[in-house]
């Protein structure tokens, strides 16, 4: 194979190969949040030659920042990528790179997104910028929501917070290649909902003796979603209440219940619409356990801010897609699905975009969805044309 360059003169043959090859092999040993300590070594392994300026290790938990700096002075620019994998088993038995962890897979492609910024690195290390930083984060435990928020509490991100911030996550569904950003409302704010009731177990033959939670359980399925407000994630009072899991009593006939726990996502389009939301749900639960006479404990889990893309941000990368050679498609914005990416805008112009993965391909978190290989090249185009605005 000869050695020459891709598309835009950004990486060669061999980058393409041996960066697919990388992809794969953080394909068959995925880490989930919270744990992604070999993945984290495998980043900085890849990062070293590249030659950045500094590589900050363990940030916000496993993180990972490659900073490369310029020769003037110019804007800080955050790429970010994602580290972790989800708890699902993945089921793909001719794929040649299935995950050899039980109960584990990158089957939401941030394998891919690691590939994309390795790549984005190498033509880093042969095009240092000319003024301003580029940082390079590969940031921990996205998919339970935790991850951007402990990056950022991190004593030493105050020294490399962004003044931009761009990323993208591939969307199967879409054709493969094409784009999907706009300014606005990127992806839906989400919370878990955990409702613990607790009344008093009794024999099966005198429940009159005990306090069963089975009614308000029942109720609670279906007022709480009932919340709902349509079906348009577009509209800003968007709302949704999704059960995700219930559990009452024991796995036995002869006792009458006495706990419960019922699991529910709200969602609503943007983090102002949320709070409202949550006062809503909160008072179907203490309006049960108030009728059943039940003791009952609220928690919340896996919290995400909605993603919103900044305006000039927006138009930096709609003009690093053109460049980029990416043709634009269409898709229903905001996403219904939560992105932590969402926190960065707090302190930064922060925007993503959609990479289509495949009409065919299976959808994200399927225990059948693979990464494209294709997509490593053209993503890492896009961040390098949105770099050469900024930073060159």
């Amino acid at each position: 194979m000869t050695d020459t360059a891709t598309s835009g003169q950004m990486l060669t043959n061999s980058d393409v190969e041996e960066l697919t090859l990388w992809r794969r092999e953080l394909h068959r040993h995925p880490e989930v949040s919270g744990e992604e300590a070999e993945t984290a070594r495998r980043v900085v392994e890849m990062l070293t030659p590249t030659g950045p300026d500094a590589i900050l290790t363990e940030l916000g938990g496993h993180g990972v920042a490659a900073i490369y700096g310029g020769r003037a002075e110019g804007p800080t620019v955050m790429l970010r990528c994602e580290l972790d994998a989800l708890p699902i088993d993945e089921v793909n038995p001719d794929l040649p790179h299935l995950s050899q962890i039980s109960g584990k897979g990158h089957l939401c492609g941030h394998d891919g997104h690691m590939a994309i910024l390795a790549a984005t690195a190498r033509w880093l290390g042969r095009n240092p910028p000319a003024k301003g930083r580029v940082v390079l984060l590969f940031q921990p435990a996205e998919e339970d929501g935790s991850g951007a928020a402990r990056v950022i509490e991190d004593a030493r991100f105050a020294a490399i917070t962004p003044d931009y911030a761009f990323a993208l996550h591939n969307f199967p569904g879409l054709p493969l290649g094409h784009a999907v950003i706009a300014a606005g409302p990127m992806n839906c704010a989400s919370r878990g909902m955990k409702i613990s009731f607790r009344g008093r177990t009794s024999h099966a033959s005198q429940p009159d003796k005990g306090i069963s939670p089975a009614p308000a359980l029942a109720s609670l399925l279906t007022d709480l979603t009932a919340l709902a407000r349509g079906q348009d994630s577009a509209n800003p009072e968007f709302a949704l209440v999704t059960v995700t899991h219930a559990h009452l009593g024991e796995r036995a006939f002869g006792i009458a219940p006495g706990d419960a726990e019922i699991w529910v996502t709200l969602r609503t389009q943007q983090d102002a619409a949320m709070a409202a939301l949550v006062t809503r749900a909160e008072h179907l639960v203490r309006q049960a356990a108030e009728t059943h006479k039940l003791e009952h404990e609220i928690s919340y889990h896996d919290i995400f801010h909605h993603c919103e893309n900044d305006p000039q941000a927006t138009e930096i990368l709609q003009a690093a897609l053109r460049a980029a050679g990416v043709p634009p498609t269409t898709a229903e914005l905001p996403m219904r699905a939560s992105e932590d990416f969402g926190r960065f805008r707090a302190g930064s112009r922060s925007a993503m975009f959609l990479l289509g993965a495949g009409v065919e391909t299976p959808s994200l978190h399927n225990p059948n969805y693979d990464f494209p290989d294709d997509l490593i090249p053209m993503g890492a185009e896009v961040f390098a044309a949105a770099l050469d605005e900024l930073c060159y």
